[in-house]
């Protein structure tokens, strides 16, 4: 993954970008003065860094000297072209203004990475062979975040034993992928492993399925026909959407766990079973037996060793590098070129909150891969709208409300999603009452006019203290 250091003394914007390019699948830190970042960082441990032409101190050009081999992009709020050329001159390798948008920045980011390899990522190319290994996590499952790495140590610990799981995480988070793997990491693993979606078996049927029946116990019943439950003798038994099992079914379930028996539909013996049983559920069965709708003691029963899974949109730089892979998987599948993801495609992945978790990343991607003609897929391939993804985690997450003076949160702290659009806004709210409107406009590389047509736009109407000292500033001279 690539590193880059960030060096701004505004928070706002700092923060702001550190979340965008995070985003975008790259790993980040950040400083507030070229003496911090020569204090702590190692320049030669990133790929790139981007730095503010005016710091406190030192000027962001000096590092371009410190940094090396690594390339610099200079960003500033005055945009002027001597500024642009003077640092082009130094030898930065490029030059952007702010306000900046988040396909400019990202595009930039990724071009100057790509035409300007350093020792770093040479070495990390030499190596990827070695990296891709241990990136498959447990049995297969991508995931290299914390939450991920918690659960392939709890798959490791619990695979061996005989004890019940029971995993819990949403509709497509990848349940069968963890039952597979812990049976293939069991003493099972040469056995039998047999997966029962309770949830598509209709309540008739789903007793004589499971236990199996005899001939003559019902109409139909032409021959005896051993379960399921009887079919895993031996090995595992993964019983998917166990939430949905109906009642009659849970009484019968709860013996075959308690007893390690069964008995045929129609039979009066009962025979013995070894099996391991792992369950999974998108439900809240603690909530469901409190409700009646769910035996307490089925609960009790299989809730032994509990593995929650965490949805897609918890698990950072890991959408990404799934993405990747599934890319790469879905291109030798149906014979295709190499095939890469736009950044705008990389900003969709990044931001959209994947309700349907892997799967629906999946078929996004399986389907991107059939329509696009080229080389590169865009986020309109992905069937994700861009514009409407931000508008939408907005709305839901900034600090910021059009048609209000205050933040919603009143920490100094950007909020987790502040895009670099709305830290114009921020920047405003905490700003104004310190600086004039030319001050404002200056530092945020705009004219006067500009900020005030953003002004009228997002609603942020100018300070009261601010607009009377000015006043009195204009009386006194006058006068």
């Amino acid at each position: 993954m690539h590193k880059i250091l960030v060096v701004e003394d505004e928070s706002v914007i700092r923060t702001a970008l550190r979340r965008l390019l995070e985003r975008s699948g790259y790993q980040v830190d950040e400083a507030g003065s070229v003496q911090q970042a020569e204090t702590e960082f190692n320049f030669d441990d990133y790929d790139l860094i981007i730095s503010d032409l005016r710091l406190p101190g030192a000027p962001g050009t000096d590092l371009i000297q410190k940094a090396g081999d690594v390339p610099v992009l200079i960003m500033t709020s005055y945009a002027s072209l001597r500024s642009a050329v003077d640092s082009m001159r130094m030898g930065a390798v490029d030059y952007i203004a702010k306000p900046f948008d988040h396909g400019d920045m990202v595009s930039a980011v990724e071009r100057i990475i790509a035409d300007h390899p350093t020792a770093r990522a040479q070495q990390r190319k030499a190596t990827s062979v070695s990296e891709k290994s241990g990136q498959a996590g447990s049995g297969g499952i991508v995931g290299n975040c914390p939450a991920m790495q918690t659960l392939f140590g709890h798959i490791e610990r619990m695979a061996p034993t005989e004890s019940t799981v029971l995993v819990l995480g949403e509709t497509g988070t990848g349940k069968e992928l963890v039952a597979r793997s812990i049976h293939q990491h069991s003493r099972r693993a040469d056995k039998t492993l047999i997966s029962v979606n309770c949830a598509a078996i209709p309540d008739t049927l789903i007793e004589s399925e499971l236990f199996g029946y005899e001939k003559g116990a019902f109409t139909g019943a032409n021959a005896s026909r051993m379960g399921l439950i009887e079919a895993a003798d031996g090995g595992t038994l993964f019983l998917d959407e166990i939430g949905e099992l109906p009642m009659e079914a849970q009484a019968r379930l709860l013996r075959f766990i308690q007893e390690g028996e069964i008995r045929r539909i129609g039979s009066v013996h009962s025979r013995k079973v070894d099996v391991r049983l792992i369950c999974a559920t998108h439900r809240n069965l603690q909530q469901l037996s409190a409700e009646g709708q769910f035996r307490q003691d089925l609960y009790y029963r299989i809730n032994v060793l509990c593995l929650p899974l965490p949805p897609l949109r918890e698990r950072g730089k890991d959408i990404l590098q799934l993405a990747e892979s599934m890319l790469q998987r879905q291109v030798e599948k149906l014979g295709k070129q190499a095939m890469h993801l736009s950044p705008r495609a990389i900003q969709a992945i990044t931001t959209y909150q994947w309700p349907g978790n892997v799967r629906e990343l999946e078929h996004a991607i399986e389907r991107a891969v059939i329509l696009s003609d080229g080389d590169e897929i865009d986020n309109e391939a992905l069937g994700i709208d861009l514009e409407l993804v931000n508008i939408n985690r907005l709305r839901g997450q900034d600090g910021i409300s059009t048609g209000s003076t205050t933040p919603r949160n009143s920490s100094s702290e950007p909020q987790e999603d502040l895009s670099l659009e709305d830290y114009f806004q921020r920047f405003v709210l905490e700003h104004q009452d310190s600086m004039s409107e030319t001050e404002l406009a200056q530092k945020l590389g705009v004219s006067r006019k500009c900020l005030w047509e953003r002004r009228q736009r997002f609603g942020i109407p100018r300070s009261k203290s601010s607009a009377s000292g000015r006043r009195r500033k204009g009386s006194t001279q006058a006068g």
